[in-house]
Protein backbone atom coordinates (compact mmCIF):
# COMPACT_ATOMS: atom_id res chain seq x y z
CA UNK A 1 0.00 0.00 0.00
CA UNK A 2 1.13 3.12 -1.40
CA UNK A 3 1.35 5.85 1.71
CA UNK A 4 -0.40 9.48 0.88
CA UNK A 5 1.91 12.49 -0.66
CA UNK A 6 1.58 13.80 2.90
CA UNK A 7 3.05 11.29 5.07
CA UNK A 8 5.63 11.16 2.07
CA UNK A 9 6.45 14.92 2.30
CA UNK A 10 7.09 14.73 6.29
CA UNK A 11 9.32 12.00 6.11
CA UNK A 12 11.42 13.50 3.41
CA UNK A 13 11.34 17.01 4.89
CA UNK A 14 12.87 14.87 8.68
CA UNK A 15 15.08 11.91 6.50
CA UNK A 16 15.88 13.95 3.26
CA UNK A 17 18.71 11.50 2.54
CA UNK A 18 17.01 8.79 2.84
CA UNK A 19 14.89 9.81 -0.43
CA UNK A 20 18.60 11.02 -2.33
CA UNK A 21 21.19 13.06 -2.59
CA UNK A 22 20.49 17.07 -2.22
CA UNK A 23 21.82 19.54 -4.24
CA UNK A 24 24.64 20.54 -1.87
CA UNK A 25 26.32 17.83 -1.14
CA UNK A 26 26.21 16.59 -4.95
CA UNK A 27 28.01 20.36 -5.15
CA UNK A 28 30.32 19.53 -2.41
CA UNK A 29 31.05 16.25 -4.03
CA UNK A 30 31.97 17.33 -7.16
CA UNK A 31 33.86 19.97 -5.86
CA UNK A 32 36.12 17.39 -3.82
CA UNK A 33 36.34 15.06 -6.79
CA UNK A 34 37.73 18.13 -8.46
CA UNK A 35 40.36 19.14 -5.86
CA UNK A 36 41.77 15.76 -6.08
CA UNK A 37 42.23 15.51 -9.38
CA UNK A 38 44.10 18.97 -9.13
CA UNK A 39 46.05 17.89 -6.25
CA UNK A 40 46.83 14.59 -8.30
CA UNK A 41 47.92 16.76 -11.23
CA UNK A 42 50.27 19.39 -9.32
CA UNK A 43 51.94 16.33 -7.95
CA UNK A 44 52.57 14.81 -11.15
CA UNK A 45 53.99 18.45 -12.24
CA UNK A 46 56.12 18.57 -8.99
CA UNK A 47 57.68 15.13 -9.40
CA UNK A 48 58.25 15.54 -13.04
CA UNK A 49 56.42 12.65 -13.79
CA UNK A 50 56.34 12.29 -17.46
CA UNK A 51 55.77 9.07 -19.93
CA UNK A 52 59.22 9.58 -21.38
CA UNK A 53 60.87 9.48 -17.98
CA UNK A 54 58.94 6.43 -17.15
CA UNK A 55 59.84 4.38 -20.43
CA UNK A 56 63.66 5.57 -19.85
CA UNK A 57 63.17 4.29 -16.24
CA UNK A 58 61.20 0.94 -17.65
CA UNK A 59 63.95 0.48 -20.11
CA UNK A 60 66.63 1.10 -17.70
CA UNK A 61 65.20 -1.52 -15.16
CA UNK A 62 65.29 -4.54 -18.06
CA UNK A 63 68.81 -3.67 -18.64
CA UNK A 64 69.58 -4.37 -14.74
CA UNK A 65 67.37 -7.40 -14.59
CA UNK A 66 69.35 -8.93 -17.82
CA UNK A 67 72.74 -8.10 -16.10
CA UNK A 68 71.24 -10.07 -13.02
CA UNK A 69 71.32 -13.42 -14.72
CA UNK A 70 72.32 -15.67 -14.07
CA UNK A 71 72.80 -14.82 -10.16
CA UNK A 72 75.94 -15.64 -9.18
CA UNK A 73 77.97 -15.52 -5.37
CA UNK A 74 80.70 -14.31 -6.79
CA UNK A 75 84.38 -14.63 -5.27
CA UNK A 76 83.68 -13.03 -1.96
CA UNK A 77 80.55 -15.23 -1.16
CA UNK A 78 81.89 -15.88 2.47
CA UNK A 79 81.34 -12.09 2.67
CA UNK A 80 78.00 -12.44 1.62
CA UNK A 81 76.66 -15.26 4.26
CA UNK A 82 78.47 -13.54 6.86
CA UNK A 83 76.51 -10.06 5.60
CA UNK A 84 73.45 -12.05 5.87
CA UNK A 85 73.98 -13.81 9.40
CA UNK A 86 74.73 -10.33 10.83
CA UNK A 87 71.72 -8.77 9.58
CA UNK A 88 69.95 -11.94 11.05
CA UNK A 89 72.10 -11.32 14.35
CA UNK A 90 71.06 -7.97 14.41
CA UNK A 91 67.41 -7.85 13.71
CA UNK A 92 67.41 -10.72 16.99
CA UNK A 93 69.09 -8.68 19.22
CA UNK A 94 67.33 -5.37 18.13
CA UNK A 95 63.90 -6.98 18.85
CA UNK A 96 65.02 -9.04 21.84
CA UNK A 97 66.31 -5.85 23.49
CA UNK A 98 63.27 -3.88 22.71
CA UNK A 99 60.75 -6.74 23.89
CA UNK A 100 62.63 -6.63 27.35
CA UNK A 101 62.35 -2.67 27.73
CA UNK A 102 58.67 -2.89 26.12
CA UNK A 103 57.44 -4.79 28.56
CA UNK A 104 57.72 -2.58 31.60
CA UNK A 105 56.77 0.13 29.55
CA UNK A 106 53.79 -1.62 28.40
CA UNK A 107 52.48 -1.58 31.92
CA UNK A 108 53.11 2.09 32.35
CA UNK A 109 51.15 2.66 29.54
CA UNK A 110 47.86 0.24 30.41
CA UNK A 111 45.08 2.02 31.69
CA UNK A 112 43.95 -0.56 33.77
CA UNK A 113 47.49 -0.80 35.45
CA UNK A 114 48.22 2.74 35.76
CA UNK A 115 45.43 4.66 37.06
CA UNK A 116 47.48 8.30 37.47
CA UNK A 117 45.93 9.41 33.86
CA UNK A 118 48.63 12.35 33.79
CA UNK A 119 51.96 9.51 33.91
CA UNK A 120 49.69 7.07 31.76
CA UNK A 121 49.09 10.36 29.39
CA UNK A 122 52.98 11.13 29.98
CA UNK A 123 54.03 7.42 28.97
CA UNK A 124 52.19 7.12 25.68
CA UNK A 125 53.11 10.76 24.79
CA UNK A 126 56.70 9.62 24.85
CA UNK A 127 55.64 6.02 22.86
CA UNK A 128 54.23 8.69 20.42
CA UNK A 129 57.45 10.61 19.88
CA UNK A 130 59.71 7.84 19.38
CA UNK A 131 57.32 5.73 16.71
CA UNK A 132 57.51 8.95 14.98
CA UNK A 133 60.98 8.78 14.40
CA UNK A 134 61.79 6.08 11.11
CA UNK A 135 64.26 3.30 12.07
CA UNK A 136 66.32 4.70 9.02
CA UNK A 137 66.82 8.19 10.69
CA UNK A 138 68.08 5.96 14.27
CA UNK A 139 70.78 4.24 11.86
CA UNK A 140 72.17 7.96 10.46
CA UNK A 141 72.17 9.28 14.20
CA UNK A 142 73.45 6.07 15.69
CA UNK A 143 76.35 5.56 12.98
CA UNK A 144 77.47 8.82 13.86
CA UNK A 145 77.45 8.20 17.23
CA UNK A 146 78.83 4.83 18.01
CA UNK A 147 80.58 4.95 14.21
CA UNK A 148 79.92 2.20 11.63
CA UNK A 149 78.62 -1.38 12.03
CA UNK A 150 76.48 -3.90 13.39
CA UNK A 151 75.67 -2.23 16.65
CA UNK A 152 74.72 1.03 15.28
CA UNK A 153 71.74 -1.22 13.63
CA UNK A 154 71.18 -2.98 17.00
CA UNK A 155 70.23 0.64 18.49
CA UNK A 156 68.30 1.40 15.59
CA UNK A 157 66.21 -1.44 15.72
CA UNK A 158 65.98 -1.54 19.43
CA UNK A 159 64.98 2.57 19.25
CA UNK A 160 62.57 2.49 16.26
CA UNK A 161 60.88 -1.30 17.83
CA UNK A 162 60.71 -0.29 21.72
CA UNK A 163 57.80 1.94 21.70
CA UNK A 164 55.47 -0.02 18.94
CA UNK A 165 55.96 -3.22 21.10
CA UNK A 166 55.14 -0.82 24.06
CA UNK A 167 51.93 0.40 22.78
CA UNK A 168 50.79 -3.11 21.63
CA UNK A 169 51.79 -4.18 24.89
CA UNK A 170 50.10 -2.24 26.12
CA UNK A 171 46.96 -2.81 24.54
CA UNK A 172 47.24 -5.79 25.41
CA UNK A 173 47.06 -5.83 29.49
CA UNK A 174 43.86 -3.29 28.38
CA UNK A 175 42.40 -5.83 26.32
CA UNK A 176 42.88 -8.89 29.20
CA UNK A 177 40.42 -10.48 31.42
CA UNK A 178 39.51 -9.01 35.06
CA UNK A 179 38.61 -11.71 36.48
CA UNK A 180 41.85 -13.49 37.01
CA UNK A 181 43.08 -10.81 38.63
CA UNK A 182 40.22 -10.01 40.55
CA UNK A 183 40.71 -13.46 41.76
CA UNK A 184 44.45 -12.97 43.28
CA UNK A 185 43.65 -10.12 45.06
CA UNK A 186 39.80 -11.82 46.37
CA UNK A 187 42.49 -14.78 47.47
CA UNK A 188 44.48 -12.54 49.68
CA UNK A 189 47.38 -11.32 46.73
CA UNK A 190 48.40 -7.66 46.88
CA UNK A 191 48.86 -5.86 43.12
CA UNK A 192 52.12 -7.16 41.79
CA UNK A 193 50.52 -10.76 42.47
CA UNK A 194 47.71 -9.98 40.75
CA UNK A 195 49.32 -8.96 37.81
CA UNK A 196 52.01 -11.36 37.63
CA UNK A 197 49.49 -14.09 38.05
CA UNK A 198 46.17 -12.95 37.04
CA UNK A 199 47.29 -10.13 33.56
CA UNK A 200 50.73 -11.63 32.33
CA UNK A 201 49.57 -14.94 31.71
CA UNK A 202 47.14 -13.75 29.70
CA UNK A 203 49.24 -11.39 27.25
CA UNK A 204 52.73 -12.88 27.43
CA UNK A 205 51.70 -15.23 24.55
CA UNK A 206 50.17 -12.23 22.63
CA UNK A 207 53.32 -10.58 23.34
CA UNK A 208 55.78 -12.92 21.95
CA UNK A 209 53.84 -13.63 19.22
CA UNK A 210 54.45 -10.14 18.25
CA UNK A 211 57.86 -9.79 19.21
CA UNK A 212 58.61 -12.83 16.75
CA UNK A 213 56.22 -10.87 13.33
CA UNK A 214 58.78 -8.08 14.60
CA UNK A 215 61.86 -10.28 14.51
CA UNK A 216 60.60 -10.91 11.17
CA UNK A 217 60.16 -7.76 9.79
CA UNK A 218 63.39 -6.68 10.99
CA UNK A 219 65.06 -8.78 9.41
CA UNK A 220 64.39 -7.58 6.09
CA UNK A 221 65.02 -3.81 7.59
CA UNK A 222 68.30 -4.91 8.94
CA UNK A 223 69.72 -5.19 5.40
CA UNK A 224 68.28 -1.19 4.78
CA UNK A 225 70.37 -0.49 7.54
CA UNK A 226 73.53 -1.89 5.96
CA UNK A 227 73.01 0.73 2.93
CA UNK A 228 73.67 3.51 5.40
CA UNK A 229 76.78 1.74 7.07
CA UNK A 230 74.77 -0.05 9.79
CA UNK A 231 76.33 -3.37 9.06
CA UNK A 232 74.75 -6.57 7.28
CA UNK A 233 73.90 -7.69 4.24
CA UNK A 234 73.21 -3.74 3.35
CA UNK A 235 76.83 -2.89 3.02
CA UNK A 236 77.27 -6.32 0.79
CA UNK A 237 74.73 -4.93 -1.50
CA UNK A 238 75.56 -1.13 -2.08
CA UNK A 239 79.30 -2.12 -2.58
CA UNK A 240 78.01 -4.45 -5.38
CA UNK A 241 76.02 -1.88 -6.68
CA UNK A 242 78.43 0.60 -7.18
CA UNK A 243 80.52 -1.79 -9.30
CA UNK A 244 77.53 -2.78 -11.22
CA UNK A 245 78.00 -6.32 -10.46
CA UNK A 246 74.58 -6.91 -10.67
CA UNK A 247 74.72 -10.92 -11.04
CA UNK A 248 76.14 -10.58 -6.84
CA UNK A 249 73.14 -8.69 -6.18
CA UNK A 250 70.79 -10.80 -7.80
CA UNK A 251 72.26 -13.62 -5.84
CA UNK A 252 71.82 -11.24 -2.64
CA UNK A 253 68.14 -10.30 -3.13
CA UNK A 254 67.60 -14.65 -3.66
CA UNK A 255 69.19 -15.28 -0.13
CA UNK A 256 67.69 -12.44 1.74
CA UNK A 257 64.03 -13.84 0.68
CA UNK A 258 65.11 -17.24 1.18
CA UNK A 259 66.16 -16.27 4.56
CA UNK A 260 63.48 -13.70 5.41
CA UNK A 261 60.93 -16.77 4.31
CA UNK A 262 62.46 -19.67 6.77
CA UNK A 263 62.10 -16.70 9.46
CA UNK A 264 58.03 -15.96 8.59
CA UNK A 265 57.48 -19.86 7.87
CA UNK A 266 59.54 -20.21 11.31
CA UNK A 267 57.85 -17.57 13.30
CA UNK A 268 54.40 -17.97 12.33
CA UNK A 269 54.16 -21.62 13.62
CA UNK A 270 55.17 -20.12 16.73
CA UNK A 271 53.04 -17.71 16.52
CA UNK A 272 50.17 -19.98 16.12
CA UNK A 273 50.90 -22.64 18.85
CA UNK A 274 51.24 -19.66 21.52
CA UNK A 275 47.92 -18.01 20.20
CA UNK A 276 46.45 -21.74 19.98
CA UNK A 277 47.60 -22.47 23.63
CA UNK A 278 46.45 -19.45 25.12
CA UNK A 279 42.86 -19.32 23.84
CA UNK A 280 43.18 -22.95 24.97
CA UNK A 281 43.82 -22.12 28.41
CA UNK A 282 41.34 -19.27 27.87
CA UNK A 283 38.71 -21.48 27.35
Amino acid sequence: MTPPPSVIAIWQAREPRAFGTTPSIRALRWLGAAAFLAWLAWSFWLFDITPTRLWNGFTGLLTILRLMIPPSPGELWVDILKGMAESVAMAFLGTLLASLVALPLGFLGARNIVTAALLRFSVRRIFDGMRGVDQLIWALAYVRAVGLGPLAGVLAIFSSDVAVLAKLYAEAIENAEKRPSEGVVASGGHRLHAIRYGILPQVLPVMLAQALYFFESNTRSAAILGVVGAGGIGLQIAERIKVRHWDEVAFIIILMVLTVSAIDLLSGLIRQRLIGRSAATRA
